[in-house]
């Protein structure tokens, strides 16, 4: 693929780049405003709430339960299968002015009216304080693990391929954050565990691209840092292309038959992909060309043995 891409010629993704980076702009800074009005649905992991586990005797209809659990005290219940088609998990959130064993005599009320022999397995009770320390904890997550790639890319390559991979991991993880928003989708540890993937995902598309531009930049000596770029995005575009295929196949199968407990996983992921794929190219790599990236800056540093200037004093 490559030989046949090196005959043909150097496709020129750059061409695009500013245009496509205004865009990647505006979806950043609407994403932005809308977490700012609108903020995080934040789900019952986070909120807090009661989580209710029961076992019937026999598969149940969802719909039908939901149906039933429609009343002040159990509204915007969540109801899902758990392990298997007759074991559902219920969660509850805050009622102000109500209590928990009001919410699990509703629950338990609806399941009966269903099946008789429905058993009670489990109940469980997470306060706010603990939700919010959650969001707390899954957002200092992500910033570390921003800072930790930006020393990581740092040494491992130069500090401005590591602002440009920072960038578009933040520009990623905005734009999925701000979907989440903009639709007022459930945000759960499920999802905060997608957005880490996506940073993951991102960062390992962008340091293969980079390599190859470090690579390049040390054999094409009389190339332009956007020509070196061009070829080296072209070089690495068939891996790209499989990599993402492949994972688009399995994280779309989740999306549609995964179930409702990892739905919100499979949204996240699926946003991160589609704007981590191009991020590599038009935010990463775009920003490196802006920042000033060369050939020199890619040169091992030369490091002068002892004794060599006395060496070079013998005769």
């Amino acid at each position: 693929m490559y030989q046949i891409l090196s005959i043909k010629g150097t496709i020129n993704f750059l061409r695009h780049a500013l245009p496509i980076s205004m865009l990647s702009l505006l979806l950043v800074l609407g994403s932005l405003t809308s977490l700012a009005t609108k903020g995080i649905n934040w789900g019952l992991d986070f909120t807090g709430g009661t989580v209710v586990e029961l076992e019937f005797s026999s598969p149940i209809d969802l719909e039908l339960l939901r149906g039933k659990l429609i009343s002040a005290e159990t509204d915007g219940a969540v109801v899902q299968n758990f392990g298997s088609s007759r074991d559902v998990l219920t969660r509850l959130p805050v009622k102000e002015g109500v209590a928990t064993d009001t919410q699990v005599a509703q629950v338990m009320e609806a399941a009966t009216a269903l099946d008789s022999q429905v058993i009670q397995k489990r109940v469980e009770v997470v306060g706010p304080q603990i939700g919010k320390e959650l969001a707390e904890q899954g957002g200092l997550a992500v910033l570390v693990a921003l800072i930790c790639i930006l020393i990581y890319v740092s040494f491992r390559f130069e500090w401005r391929l590591a602002v440009g991979s920072v960038a578009a991991l933040a520009h990623d993880v905005i734009i999925t954050l701000g979907v989440f928003s903009l639709l007022q989708l459930d945000f759960d540890l499920t999802v905060l565990a997608g957005v880490l993937t996506v940073v993951g995902y991102s960062l390992n598309d962008t340091i293969v691209v980079f390599d190859r531009i470090r690579e390049n930049f040390l054999k094409m000596r009389k190339s332009d840092p956007e020509e070196v770029v061009n070829t080296s995005i072209t070089q690495t575009m068939s891996r790209t292309i499989i990599t993402t295929g492949t994972t688009l196949i399995v994280v779309v199968a989740l999306f549609l038959k995964g179930g409702t407990m990892i739905h919100g996983f499979a949204t996240a992921l699926l946003m991160g992909i589609f704007v981590g794929t191009f991020s590599s190219i038009y935010v990463a790599s775009f920003l490196a060309i802006k920042l000033g990236i060369n050939r020199e800056h890619m040169m091992p540093v030369e490091i002068e043995k002892e004794g060599a200037d006395q060496d070079a004093l013998m005769p």
